[in-house]
């Protein structure tokens, strides 16, 4: 199966990121692969990229003429590939060598319409002690309770999530109006909407490999408590807004809650009173913390959706 890996990227500040990124697919231990890089609508930008990789036989560069978006970036990547699969990665992470060879498992092994795998962090600043790896999901990567190995899930991120082609393109691909569009800048959810369509339109999940591994770079801002309790809060009202526009994409948000409560709470109860330590105080105050804020967004989106 060849594999069409869609790279996008728009900021000249990103670009030593981006040739990170870039780097990573081009160097997987998969040899059937092509490379496209999608500019959103930065000529300079555009200029970097044909300058580094303009000759490279394996890799396809676009710029769009104006700035669109990832989700309308991702879908023009597509459109130019020529790969059986199509396979998704952002400009802030890294790919492990055996990535897509990991992700073609499931295709070959489980004869799935769509893969994904598992998001690790690459802490650029520190990691703050308060976070607790429940709210992992909150920097774009994987968090604990989300699946105990290979199975099927409703979506993994948007960063290491692939799809057969033709799948991939009857479906339209991504709905540009979501994330940011819907006339609602707090609108998140992209890869959510499109494998809710998957599953509503084949009767299939996502297929995760937790072996397909991609490093997500969380920088200095991703870190403050501050943005993490905005996106905390965000992230709630996109789950209802979701529910709204895509009756099929509920379900998981109720099972981590649950887990949330029976499990991860009590666990780290038991775990401080055998072993005291400030981190772990912080951890279950902002556990408690992130919970709230993700139900307070939850229930503006109830009240304005």
């Amino acid at each position: 199966m060849r594999v069409s890996v869609i790279l996008c990227t728009y900021s000249l500040d990103m670009y030593e990121h981006f040739r990170e990124a870039a780097e990573s697919v081009l160097s997987q231990s998969y040899d059937d692969l092509e490379l496209v890089v999608v500019v959103d609508g930065t000529e300079v930008v555009h200029e970097r990229v044909i300058e580094d990789y303009g000759d490279h036989d394996d890799v396809v560069v676009h710029c769009n003429e104006e700035n669109v978006g990832l989700l309308e970036s991702r879908n023009t990547g597509a459109e130019l590939a020529s790969g059986d699969v199509v396979a998704f990665i952002d400009d802030a992470a890294v790919a492990d060598n055996e990535w897509v060879a990991a992700l073609i498992d499931g295709y070959e092994e489980q004869d799935a319409l769509a893969v994904g795998g598992k998001m690790v962090p690459d802490w650029v600043a520190s990691k703050p002690r308060f976070l607790p790896d429940e709210f992992y999901w909150l920097v774009g990567v994987t968090h604990r309770g989300f699946a105990d190995g290979p199975g099927w899930v409703r979506n993994t991120f948007g960063s290491n999530i692939s799809f057969e082609m033709d799948v991939f393109l009857e479906l339209g691909g991504f709905d540009t109006e979501i994330g940011g569009r819907k006339g609602d800048a707090n609108l998140q959810g992209g890869e959510t909407e499109l494998c809710a369509r998957l599953t509503a339109e084949y009767g299939e999940e996502v297929w995760y490999n937790p072996d397909a591994i991609v490093a997500h770079k969380v920088f200095d801002y991703r870190t403050e408590l501050w943005w993490l309790i905005d996106r905390a809060f965000w992230q709630g009202y996109s789950k209802r807004a979701m529910e709204t526009l895509v009756p099929e994409s509920g379900g998981e948000e109720g099972e981590f809650l649950g887990q949330l409560v029976t499990e991860s709470v009590p666990g780290r109860v038991k775990g401080l009173v055998r072993s005291p330590s400030a981190a772990a105080v912080e951890q279950l105050v902002m556990l408690l913390v992130f919970t709230g804020c993700v139900g307070g967004g939850y229930l503006y989106g109830v009240w304005k959706w």
